[in-house]
């Protein structure tokens, strides 16, 4: 099946930075997964160059707008290759091709009726593109909550586009088609907008010159959001092109949700009036916030510099951090220690330390050679079942738009795998001379796990299935979506290696700021105290544990008041991944805890049962809840066990 999917074209009046990259590694994301899938995809994305803010800001700068947006350009298909984006065509508004496409569309609208002369005079705020009625501006400037700018009186002679005219024929297909503006949030703000009563649409500027002139009329050029929209099908030669011919209509248009009215009322009308094939969906993505909260924009002054980050972290913990914490329908939230702590917990802790430890031991037991399968136990069995749910999960989440649910049932098995290495123990195997059929079904185990997570991970992090694939010394060939649920693909005698860590921890100390550090740090540290345990360190086969602390007395312990405590209620904590809200009994008295286990367990696990608490904790606030108090838990390697009472204690009863 074909699959095109499209980014919105982006302003090239700044560099990019990490807000804009998510748009475009979601929609990678999403080609790369369907290609894997076998599907015939078509991925464009893109700069919208004509815009009168291009020109002011050229001019600020010295430089005619064609050699200033050049340059612009230059850094945004750089920081696409850094981020391994796997675009087929980038499309600039300034091109031939599409310049010639806008001026006969624009003379076929205008011939048949649909674009006509007038006069416009309006409130016009140019970093929005956008005109406003005196009666929308908010103190006199710019009512778009992400703008706030000053606006200027413009009176000019304009042609304009009949939107009126198609606006209940855009209202029957949206609600005959409920997929087409998701998600369902976007969907019923614009069905509002447009039962509201749409305007006429101003489609031409005369006060300046930069763009596509008019062809009919050179004294007017095309007003940017007629021309900008255009870009998804002048890309494929509309109209006789073999790609408009083989890929429209498009499949996803992806974009932030402040560009969806654009995209999903304009250009609709624009192509029933051309009597065009309509997008098969328009999907309209959450904004990264900043920690202080507010979109990270250049407007805003608050972006981080891409191209540092990847040089810090790599590609793939970037596109990883970005797609897992945009959860589907709402925004993200954006700053370096939260990078880290996804970097460290998800990418070092859980993924990387299974391989590493996997190969190790293959290398340690088995002289770097897969040993041959053997017969499957419950465990493994265990194991097949939940890779092929986890697999028709990732799907699911996938067509429906949602990275960051894909994700979160990849690493779902990436947890189990880290349970699995635990419960077989191969280094007590290993000890045993009738164990060593075992053992060697587990080391087979281990090795396809990682055969199987780089296929699971491959359309997020590109750069890693080479890697993983490469240490176990097979070919990529075998990194095909349709193997993922198959165990036992390897041949027995196959050479690994155990090769560096996919993903270092990082070390804060190490940064080069000594302020930036320690605020780092600080934050990283509440990070942990909201888990309420400790951090889980990289740890190789030789050394399984950390090290004991310091010796304390009797005295010291004797300040800690652990009591048992049954969990009479639990719920996750909204927009976060680990945070778990317990409800418990201690001593006749009803408490709140706020533990951060959500990834290890369900609700229904934790209800009824009797775990150990340290009482006398002083209360903490966190994420705006109060917590009375500490679970206890023990973790090793991504694997995490509350501690917990077997027999009927009643809460309260001390533990000494």
């Amino acid at each position: 099946m074909k699959y095109y999917i499209t980014t919105p074209i982006f302003y090239p009046n700044a560099s990019p930075h990490i807000g804009t990259a998510y748009t475009t590694v979601a929609a990678d994301a999403f080609a790369r997964y369907h290609r894997m899938n076998g599907d015939d995809v078509y991925f464009l994305t893109g700069t919208d160059e004509n815009a009168q803010k291009i020109v002011r800001t050229a001019e600020s700068k010295g430089m005619d707008p064609k050699s200033y947006v050049d340059g612009i350009v230059e850094r945004f298909k750089s920081l696409w290759e850094e981020l391994d984006i796997s675009n087929d065509d980038f499309i600039r508004t300034t091109e031939e091709r599409h310049h010639q496409v806008v001026k006969a569309l624009f003379t076929k609208l205008h011939d048949q009726g649909d674009i006509y002369k007038s006069e416009y005079e309006g409130w016009y705020c140019t970093p929005c593109e956008t005109f406003w009625p005196e009666s929308k501006l908010i103190d006199g400037k710019c009512p778009n909550p992400d703008c706030g700018r000053d606006v200027e009186l413009l009176k000019e002679e304009s042609y304009f586009f009949r939107l009126s005219k198609y606006q209940d024929a855009l209202l029957k297909h949206i609600q005959e088609n409920p997929d087409f503006i998701q998600p369902a949030s976007r969907r019923n703000e614009m069905i509002r907008f447009v039962e509201g009563g749409l305007e006429d649409l101003c489609v031409s500027r005369t006060t300046f010159q930069w763009g596509i002139q008019v062809p009919f009329d050179p004294k007017h050029v095309v007003y940017v959001w007629l021309d900008a929209l255009i870009n998804y099908i002048s890309a494929l030669g509309y109209p006789d092109g073999k790609l408009y011919q083989k890929y429209w209509p498009a499949d996803v248009h992806l974009m932030g949700k402040d560009i969806v009215r654009f995209h999903a009322v304009i250009w609709p009308i624009i192509l029933i009036a051309l009597g065009i094939p309509l997008p098969k969906k328009v999907y309209g993505h959450g904004w990264f916030l900043s920690k202080e909260g507010g979109k990270i924009s250049k407007s805003r002054g608050n972006v981080q510099d891409s191209f540092e980050l990847i040089r810090r972290y790599g590609s793939d913990a970037i596109r990883y951090f970005l797609l897992r914490e945009m959860q589907v329908g709402a925004d993200g939230t954006y700053s370096e220690d939260n990078l880290v702590d996804r970097l460290n917990s998800d990418l070092a802790n859980d993924l990387g330390n299974f391989v590493s430890r996997s190969l190790a031991m293959i290398v340690k037991y088995r002289e770097g050679l897969i040993p041959k399968v053997g017969e499957d136990t419950a465990l493994e069995q265990e194991l097949k079942a939940l890779s092929q749910e986890v697999k028709a999960k990732v799907e699911e989440r996938m067509e429906a738009l949602d990275p960051a649910g894909a994700l979160e049932n990849i690493w779902r098995l990436v947890a189990r795998m880290n349970k699995y290495v635990d419960e077989t123990a191969p280094w007590a195997l290993a000890k045993q001379e009738d164990s060593q059929a075992r053992l060697d079904h587990v080391l087979h185990t281990f090795a396809e796990a990682i055969r199987i997570f780089a296929i699971l991970c491959a359309p997020f992090m590109p750069k890693l299935p080479g890697k993983m694939l490469g240490f176990l010394g097979v070919d990529q060939a075998l990194l095909r979506w349709e193997d993922a649920t198959d165990w036992g693909i390897i041949s027995e005698g196959t050479r690994v290696e155990k090769g560096q860590p996919l993903f270092p921890r990082v070390d804060v100390s190490q940064w080069t700021s000594v302020e930036e550090s320690k605020s780092v740090e600080q934050d990283m540290n509440q990070g942990v105290n909201e888990q309420n345990i400790a951090p889980v360190e990289a740890v190789d086969v030789k050394s399984e544990f950390e090290p004991i602390k310091e010796e304390i007395t009797i005295d010291d312990f004797a300040k800690i008041d652990l009591r048992v405590a049954k969990i009479l209620q639990a719920e996750k904590v909204e927009k976060t991944d680990k945070l778990m809200k317990l409800e418990i009994e201690v001593s006749g008295e009803k408490r709140t805890i706020v533990s951060g286990i959500a990834q290890h367990y369900t609700p229904e696990d934790l209800v009824g049962k009797s775990v150990v608490i340290v009482a006398n904790l002083k209360p903490v606030k966190l994420r705006g809840i109060v917590s009375q108090g500490m679970i206890l838990a023990a973790s090793q390697d991504g694997v995490l066990e509350v501690i917990s009472v077997n027999k009927d204690l009643p809460g309260g009863a001390r533990v000494k």
